[in-house]
């Protein structure tokens, strides 16, 4: 599996780039907003990857935040999740999902009541967890990280102190509070996460 590329953009084309690691050109497919944030060609860049394995093909999907790539839901194809994802940015799929708002995900083109709606029901559970990450994974690249990194060991397994699971029931609850209380949904999200 690739979860990060990092490299240097050789083009950009309306839905994908091209990354240049070391000689090597992945084709990386990205949403508009992604694709708007980008440097332009020539220069360094750094994309959390998903590899979507069919049968005869293989596609990197790039993201600019584990926000946005821990956006998947069985069934919901990856070009419909990018639409998404560029019509609402992260922070917007995870307040339209912590707030059961599925009109906003039918905004994006391609998306429908049907799939807006089992978008919502599928990762309702995720949403708080999602929302607490949000600001997280800045992937902003040195240019002489790119052409000058030598191969570094890996370093060693550190076992890491389990965190408690973020009671996604009381965040919804309180979401739902705060909506009664007359609070619009991104502020109501912003006071949970």
């Amino acid at each position: 599996m690739i979860g990060r590329i990092t490299g240097r953009i050789d083009y950009k084309a309306t839905d994908h780039v091209l990354i240049d690691v070391r000689g090597v050109g992945y084709l990386v497919f990205v949403s508009d907003r992604t694709m708007a944030a980008l440097p332009p060609a020539g220069e360094a860049v750094a994309l959390y990857t998903d590899l979507l394995v069919q049968e005869t093909n293989l596609q990197l999907f790039g993201f600019t935040s584990l926000v946005e790539k821990l956006m998947g839901v069985q069934g919901i194809g990856a070009k419909a999740s990018l639409s998404i994802l560029g019509a609402l940015g992260a922070d917007g799929v995870s307040r339209a999902i912590a707030l059961g708002d599925w009109a906003a995900l039918k905004a994006a083109k391609g998306v429908g009541p049907k799939t807006a709606q089992r978008l919502v029901i599928e990762l309702k559970d995720k949403a708080p967890g999602v929302m607490a990450m949000a600001g997280g994974g800045d992937l902003s690249v040195d240019p002489g990280e790119v052409v000058e990194a030598a191969p570094q060991p890996a370093p060693a397994l550190r076992k890491a102190k389990p965190q408690p699971a973020p009671n996604a029931a009381a965040q919804s609850e309180a979401l739902s509070a705060l909506g009664n209380l007359g609070y619009s949904p991104s502020d109501a999200a912003s006071a949970v996460a």
